[in-house]
């Protein structure tokens, strides 16, 4: 049987778990927009219900694919049969690094030592086609950081990553899944996969049996660098993974060090121009240390509780001439660049719940997407 979900207020039932599995599960329900539903009508099932009348004043044509219960039931299952955990944003257990930043996942899924979890993390990331000596470097400072006390996080990608996650395994390491937790990607890792689960823990937002996508990257990059304190980059192109590992991290407010390479070698370049950014240098695992250790914890969000607890409206929309005007001004502000949701509710005239509102109706119809840093853009789209 699936155990309890503490979320900090009265514990999720199992019922309850499969409210909040199906809900993130639905067409167009990201973190955020979850968050938001849950903030104003105090729980997933109502805002299960209030989801095809919400896609439809948004635009939608069609209508919104909601994640059955069956579905839910089968994921719930294979999650039990690997022996998987079930964290519910909110929880003792969950992250809590993680657990500050805007896009939290919902429900995250564990394999391994849980524990390790509640130590402060670091995050080391690189290139794939990592030099030797890139590679050595990741495996000392792996090894160092772990010995040290910190959970050494990754994605168990090739190159930086699998040697990180080889030197930190004697300590304490997190590899950080861009499918379902029981797909080893690249398959050339599973021995390392195998390693980790054992003798670390492994984490995905994803259900089990999803394949990697290219989409699914910068979406796992975000939980690595969310997870840290600091995220390293070793060896990396301008334009890779993990300079966008790098991004997140500071968009988050976490610490960005880099390995300096050689100006000959296209793999430093990436390293070598955030440091012109102003990252860290290192060049050995004191130089991570001290920029760890001078830095406080990240704090729990400001409105982490809004995905636990009604607004006080109990689902009550505004009127629909208020709402209508709500739509036009906010789409009107809005492009296909991404812009900050606190610019728009300065901008406008109307309330933040009434632009709230308005947001959710647009991203549960497919015609607004969520980007890093609380941004919102509208999108092209065909019939919905």
């Amino acid at each position: 049987m699936a155990r309890m979900f503490d979320t900090g207020s009265p514990a999720l039932s199992r019922d309850d778990l499969l409210d909040w599995l199906r809900l993130i599960r639905s067409e167009n329900v990201g973190p955020v927009t979850f968050r938001n539903l849950l903030a104003h009508y105090g729980s997933a099932r109502a805002a299960l219900e209030a989801l095809p009348e919400l896609s439809k004043r948004g635009g939608r044509k069609r209508p919104v694919k909601i994640c059955s219960r069956s579905r839910a039931e089968r994921e719930l299952a294979d999650l039990e049969a690997r022996g998987a955990t079930v964290l519910a944003l909110g929880s003792d257990a969950y992250p809590p690094a993680l657990a500050a930043i805007d896009d939290a996942p919902p429900l995250l899924f564990v394999q391994g030592h849980e524990v390790l979890l509640q130590r402060p993390g670091v995050a080391l990331v690189g290139a794939r086609n990592a030099s030797a000596n890139g590679r050595r470097m990741a495996r000392e400072l792996g090894a160092a950081l772990a010995a040290d006390g910190y959970l050494v996080i990754s994605g168990l990608a090739r190159g930086i990553d699998a040697a990180a996650h080889a030197g930190a395994l004697d300590g304490g390491t997190a590899a950080v899944m861009a499918g379902g937790i029981d797909v080893v990607y690249p398959p050339e890792n599973e021995a390392l996969y195998d390693e980790i689960a054992a003798r670390g823990v492994l984490l995905a937002e994803h259900a089990p049996g999803t394949e990697p996508q290219a989409r699914h990257f910068p979406r796992r990059n975000r939980l690595i660098s969310g997870m840290a304190r600091g995220v390293v980059v070793v060896e990396g192109a301008q334009r890779s993974g993990s300079l966008i590992s790098a991004r997140l991290a500071g968009e988050q407010g976490r610490e960005v060090m880099a390995v300096p390479g050689s100006p000959l070698d296209p793999r430093s370049g990436g390293c070598n121009s955030l440091l012109k950014q102003g990252a860290s240098l290192v060049e050995k695992p004191d130089d991570v240390l001290r920029v760890l250790r001078d830095q406080a914890a990240p704090g729990p969000a400001e409105h982490r509780d809004d995905g636990f607890h009604a607004t006080g409206t109990g689902g009550a929309s505004p009127d629909e001439v208020t709402l209508d005007a709500a739509r036009r001004e906010v789409t009107e502000l809005m492009g296909s660049a991404p812009v900050a949701v606190d610019e728009i509710m300065r901008e406008c005239q109307f309330s933040p719940s009434i632009v709230t509102m308005v947001l959710l109706e647009l991203e549960l119809a497919g015609r607004c997407e969520r980007h890093p840093g609380n941004r919102v853009a509208l999108v092209q789209t065909g019939p919905t």
